[in-house]
């Protein structure tokens, strides 16, 4: 949109100005970002909220936090700032956040780009091509993301895609989906294997369920009663999270444990474990702070595998499986990009399946 003062073209974005409460969210019109010579400037069409979003927002990254995301959450008010409070490092505050983006390409900051412009798109938030001295950068952690109306970003990170998804529903892509591709391909997982995933009614999650469907394994969702029988659609055996998991499991009887909650489950996830089996994570919402036997990890050859920077081949698998019709989108609900502090007081109430995607408002 134009400044009907100054003529200058601006856009509208939620930033976050710092870490604290939902105060830290707000609206603001600023200047639309200039691509370089190897950036692309995307008109966002949707987006995608993932619990990092509001963790980057907490500083609950930070070594000092024990307690979980929501536990967190309940207590902070206050105005500092954790300087370790960010993926690794320093998160950028004020920025704009959002991980997840659909879009559209409508500026190339090099001729050798301008066949992207016009295409419909998904950006890859694990900016692999960005690494350097072993850190990989994130859109919407060390960068602005995708909560505004534009964002400009690398070309290398941005994927033209061919179907008839809605933007919405591509939009709940990105980040859930490349994690729990990127926590499978890590942990090895073959055909016909037994998996336990933990929130597996989340984002992450209920991506990993397809997934691993998709891979030919017996699948196993921890997940509350009430959203059982829709894991159960997605080809999953719903295990109760209000129930002892070694009351529904045999020990030793999987091979691979995706597990994002982390908590006071642990142990118990080790224990279903078989010899030399993998556990995986890449999340903790449940509390980072867990207990581990050293023996359990020893005597039976564990591997404990825990993985940020995506494999290369996580996203073009992604393009693939949309493309070909191997996987579906679960968006939950859709909201108004300015409800924001809204749709994060209902993401944490932890009642939907899937994802909430944000829309931006119209230009």
């Amino acid at each position: 949109m134009k400044d009907s003062a100054n003529k200058i073209p601006q856009m509208w974005a939620m930033v976050t100005l710092g870490q604290g409460g939902y105060d830290q969210l707000q609206p603001q019109r600023m200047n639309i970002p200039k691509p370089n010579t190897n950036e692309l400037l995307i008109k966002v069409l949707a987006a995608g909220m993932n619990n990092t979003e509001i963790n980057t927002r907490l500083g609950w990254y930070s070594d000092s936090i024990k307690d979980g995301t929501n536990q967190l959450q309940e207590e902070t008010q206050q105005e500092s700032q954790r300087e370790d409070g960010g993926w690794g490092n320093a998160t950028p505050f004020p920025f704009i956040q959002g991980t997840d983006c659909c879009g559209m390409v409508i500026q190339s900051g090099s001729k050798k780009y301008d066949q992207l412009l016009n295409q419909r798109v998904i950006l890859r938030p694990c900016m692999i091509s960005q690494t350097q001295e072993g850190y990989t950068p994130w859109l919407g952690s060390d960068c602005n993301g995708a909560f505004a109306q534009y964002v400009k970003v690398p070309a290398t990170e941005v994927f033209p895609i061919q179907t008839d998804w809605s933007d919405a529903e591509l939009a709940s892509i990105p980040c859930a989906y490349g994690t729990a591709e990127n926590l499978l391909i890590l942990s090895g997982l073959q055909k016909g294997q037994r998996i336990v995933i933990t929130g597996a009614s989340g984002g992450v999650g209920s991506a990993a369920v397809q997934l691993a469907k998709l891979r030919g394994c017996q699948v196993y969702g921890v997940c509350s009663s009430p959203k059982a029988q829709a894991l159960e659609d997605l080809g999953a055996v719903a295990v109760s999270r209000e129930r002892p998991i070694l009351e529904q499991l045999d020990k030793e009887s999987v091979d691979v444990v995706l597990d994002m909650v982390g908590g006071d489950a642990f142990p118990q996830l080790l224990d279903v474990l078989k010899r030399r089996g993998r556990y995986v994570s890449s999340g903790a919402i449940g509390g980072p702070i867990v207990q581990l036997d050293l023996r359990k990890l020893y005597l039976k050859d564990i591997q404990l595998l825990g993985a940020t920077a995506w494999h290369e081949d996580v996203f073009p698998n992604l393009i693939s499986y949309i493309e070909g019709g191997k996987i579906k989108p679960l968006v939950w609900k859709t909201l108004a990009m300015e409800d924001m502090v809204e749709a994060q007081r209902e993401f944490l109430k932890k009642n939907h399946i899937g994802k909430m995607v944000l829309i931006p408002p119209d230009l």
